[in-house]
């Protein structure tokens, strides 16, 4: 009751920002294995963590839900989705299907100014002198985020985000080894963006989830 009262006594607009500072803290720590596949999320303990109550955490694990990140468990608790080779692969061969699409759409379209900030993130986390897992997956997310956020088509980004969920949320071992593939391929990926060639563009998109598909079955070591 005393949690009921609050929630009810505060602004509608401070119990959304709430709820969007819990649902980007909860994915953030989903992304970045913090909250590790099966795992059972206790809403009372991970409410204090973040410093919320459990209303507006509540709100964050429905959108998370929604967004095929978590899913009810036996005991109504929220459990983190775990994928497996098959629903990974099966999610990439999609997004080869119409990330291609979104990336020749969305090219007219990105500001400048971003195609040069993520190569500019990309030629620094080539230049380290040590991995790090956060900083590769952010630098993936900032190109991919481009060609879904600009592609000009609701459904088709809201598709590809929920693959692109599915297919983080896969634990593939050796992931450093994707460090140069991943960034010279992004690269060439910007390069047919910045020089506005659609062909080039739908071939650098295609030709880059092929290769993670490739990598998966040569590490995992599964047939075509």
């Amino acid at each position: 009751m005393t949690e009921n009262r609050a929630d009810r006594g505060k602004n509608p607009r401070q119990g959304d920002k709430l709820a969007s500072q819990a649902y980007r803290a909860v994915s953030d720590m989903i992304r970045r294995r913090r909250l590790g596949a099966g795992h059972v999320i206790v809403e009372a303990r991970l409410a204090e963590l973040l410093g919320v109550s459990r209303t507006p955490l509540r709100e964050a694990l429905q959108r998370l839900e929604g967004e095929g990140l978590v899913y009810k468990g036996d005991g109504r608790n929220y459990v983190v989705r775990q994928v497996d080779i098959g629903e990974y692969i099966q999610s990439l061969k999609l997004r080869l299907l119409i990330e291609p699409h979104a990336g020749v759409q969305a090219m007219p379209f990105i500001p400048g100014r971003r195609l040069y900030e993520v190569r500019r993130e990309i030629d620094e986390l080539m230049a380290a002198t040590t991995y790090h897992i956060d900083s590769h997956w952010d630098s993936d997310d900032n190109l991919h985020n481009l060609l879904i956020d600009y592609c000009g088509n609701q459904v088709m980004a809201e598709v590809l985000r929920k693959l692109r969920a599915t297919t983080r949320l896969f634990e593939i071992g050796q992931l450093q080894d994707r460090l140069k593939p991943d960034s010279a391929e992004h690269l060439t990926i910007i390069d047919a963006l910045q020089r506005q060639d659609a062909d080039a563009c739908f071939k650098a998109v295609g030709a880059h989830i092929e290769s993670l598909i490739a990598f998966a079955r040569l590490h995992i070591g599964i047939a075509d």
